[in-house]
């Protein structure tokens, strides 16, 4: 399931691209099948030895254009391993919300990119989010949870002050949503309460079968219940190659 649109990002095969904090790998392994040199970068040795396991899989079975690239890097969003403008693309989707110092975060993303580069920040939108933390206190009182919650204006001002120009924004998975209120309702860390069971099992046909009514649903509800807000930035300078 992807959250970032890489035809409004601008992504193009042969691009180096720095997917900062890529958990489990969805947005890597998808600009990797596209040709990309991809930079997968998170604190979590054990996601990232996940990660690279996928990458050499689809390697062998033939699934990655000649010339892609996929390494794994471990380390501090708040101080990455990288020179400057080392990237033609940065994504930090569901990142920022963890983070206590998201200012330094966002200095450092527009640091090792590219002038003229492009950057997709992806978090939870305002209405949403406010319902989850309202029914819960564990889905956010956690070590690693969520800190903030972000309406567009501040996200975009926060992303401003950092270096970055905003080009587009949308929302992402309102079908998801429901999901999470009926999670904080009934307790988040309960696995076995028949009501988030079942609207799981829907989500994952859904995302598997794709079926018109439900992804023309999530459409006409996206900018009210979209789960995700998508942003899109660039870095002033020149274009990138």
């Amino acid at each position: 399931m992807l959250t970032v649109d890489f035809d409004t990002l601008g992504v193009r095969a042969g691009q180096r691209v720095l997917d900062l904090g890529c958990g489990a790998g969805r947005h890597a392994f998808e600009l990797y099948r596209r040709g990309l040199r991809v930079v997968a970068f998170d604190h979590d040795e054990a996601e990232l030895a996940d990660v690279s396991a996928m990458f050499t899989a689809m390697e062998q079975a033939g699934e990655v254009p000649e010339g892609a690239e996929a390494t794994t890097v471990r380390g501090d969003v708040l101080d990455l391993p990288f020179p400057d403008e080392s990237f033609d693309h940065v994504i930090a989707s569901e990142v920022m919300e963890h983070i206590p110092e998201d200012d330094k975060a966002m200095h450092e993303l527009v640091r090792v990119l590219k002038p003229g580069g492009r950057v997709s920040v992806t978090v939870p939108s305002r209405f949403p989010e406010r319902i989850c933390w309202a029914l819960s206190e564990e889905y956010h009182r956690v070590e690693g949870g969520h800190v903030r919650i972000y309406d567009r204006r501040q996200l975009f001002g926060r992303l401003r002050a950092a270096g970055l120009r905003p080009v587009h924004h949308h929302y992402a998975h309102a079908l998801h949503s429901p999901y999470w209120w009926l999670k904080c309702a009934v307790g988040v860390n309960r696995s076995d309460h028949p009501l988030p069971r079942l609207y799981h099992r829907l989500l994952v046909w859904d995302m598997l079968k794709a079926p018109w009514i439900t992804r023309s649903l999530e459409r006409a509800l996206n900018p009210l219940l979209g789960k995700s807000i998508v942003t899109y930035l660039y870095k002033p300078g020149a274009t990138v190659a």
